[in-house]
């Protein structure tokens, strides 16, 4: 007989269900190149998804499959076989000399002898295995027996340590006990002197007592003095504190009343003179009529543009906007966040073309966080928690001087009715609107 070539039917099952794992791992190796070497029609279903897998890869990954096959299909063991014998260095003699190869060869071929070379195998298997276990034991052995030495050292210099610290215990008990009757001779001396001393501590204890209780009571009325003293200073300094900022207050806003008003003079003479070098004269007959009096700082609401022009064309003209009031009105889709943003950017436009002083008033309720930019000239305001924008708003009103122009852009009926009484000029929120569409 020349080569592995299969010598009869197909090996027993049991043959394969007791194959040892490493002539399974060779077995596994074998097919694996031999799958990458066949073509793909020879090939069973389910090993066609492997293929493409290099040897190692596929020996690892489907190494299951591979044996399944191996073991079920004489034709892919066959084929398997003769692609073996085709590639192996030497032919198949070469793998006869190694018992791992014969094994496999026998097994793959079907021969005779299968079974009595797979035992060998197994044999050489348990064999090594065994050798390995008893080269482990034979190294934890040697291992255990240097650490036995080495703690049979450190318990005989542990004994020698020990021998030396009971000597020197029995010293140190000698000289303890005789400094201690020295101890105990000294003790019977101060306890003598001891009871000498009580007689004389308890008067003074006594003494002492009645002095601490005159001293505390003495105590308690400085400071029920002091305490009264220190409520005193308080209220007063508290009170001048309130009367001191609320001095500081009406200073403040009379210094700013005054600074308003006297600009609002200032444009109010300019205009006159412009008028003036216009050919304008004295005073007019309707000028000198009395009984009646101008009132043109307040009046019914401005609905058109042309009306808000005039009205930003006044000398320091102060100009109010009710921020939701327009915003809601102009751009009610857009979030708030984004509303107040893009009505003060287009305030700060106008605040510039016109040199008008704009406030901005939003309900501060519910804001968290104010526009990121506040562009010149917009003064922008939150009401406080609690404090509707419409009571900031107749506030900001009733703070200017009067004779100052100060124009409100509501729609809101309450509001417009509030400050027209007050003297401002109240715009509808669409006159607005339509002045800032134009740019």
């Amino acid at each position: 007989m020349t080569g592995w070539e299969p010598l009869g039917p197909a090996p027993d099952q049991p043959v394969w269900e007791v194959l040892p794992h490493p002539l399974r791992a060779r077995l596994a190796e074998i097919a694996a190149a031999a799958v990458r070497g066949l073509p793909p029609a020879d090939l069973p279903a389910t090993l066609r998804p492997f293929a493409r897998f290099a040897p190692r890869k596929l020996g690892r990954v489907g190494g299951g499959p591979l044996l399944a096959e191996l073991a079920g299909s004489p034709v892919f063991r066959a084929s398997v076989l003769a692609w073996w014998v085709e590639h192996r260095t030497n032919g198949a003699d070469a793998g006869r000399a190694d018992p791992l190869a014969a094994a496999a060869a026998a097994v793959l071929a079907g021969s005779t002898d299968a079974a009595a070379l797979v035992a060998r195998v197994a044999e050489r298997a348990d064999t090594a295995t065994l050798r390995a276990e008893r080269d482990a034991a034979r190294a934890r052995a040697d291992k255990l027996t240097a650490e036995l030495d080495r703690l049979r050292a450190e318990l005989a210099d542990t004994r020698d340590g020990a021998r030396g610290r009971e000597t020197e215990r029995d010293h140190e008990s000698r000289r303890m006990r005789t400094k201690l009757s020295e101890q105990g001779e000294r003790l019977r001396q101060a306890r003598e002197e001891a009871e000498a001393r009580r007689g004389e501590l308890a008067e003074l204890r006594s003494s002492a007592a009645e002095r601490v209780s005159e001293a505390e009571a003495a105590r308690d009325r400085e400071r029920t003095r002091a305490g009264q003293m220190r409520t005193r200073a308080a209220r007063a300094s508290a009170a001048a504190g309130q009367a001191e900022d609320a001095a500081g207050r009406v200073r403040q806003a009379d210094q700013a009343r005054l600074e308003l008003l006297v600009e609002t003079l200032t444009g109010a003479v300019a205009g006159l003179r412009r008028e003036l070098a216009l050919g304008g004269g004295g005073p007019r007959p309707a000028d000198m009529v009395t009984g009646a009096g101008d009132r043109s700082a307040g009046g019914g609401t401005v609905n058109d543009a042309a009306g808000l022009e005039r009205l930003l064309g006044l000398p320091a003209v102060h100009l109010i906007v009710d921020g939701y009031n327009v915003s809601k009105t102009g751009y009610p889709d857009l979030a708030l966040f984004d509303q107040r943003a893009r009505l003060v950017g287009q305030l700060g436009v106008l605040a510039a073309r016109t040199g008008a002083e704009v406030t901005c008033v939003f309900d501060g309720a519910s804001v968290l966080v104010g526009p990121d930019r506040r562009p010149r000239g917009v003064r922008v305001l939150f009401s406080d928690p609690g404090v509707p924008a419409d009571d900031v708003i107749r506030a900001l009103v009733v703070a200017e001087p009067a004779g100052r122009p100060v124009v409100v852009v509501s729609a809101d009926r309450a509001v417009v009715d509030g400050v027209r009484r007050d003297g401002a000029r109240p715009v509808a929120s669409s006159v607005l609107l339509e002045r800032l569409a134009r740019g």
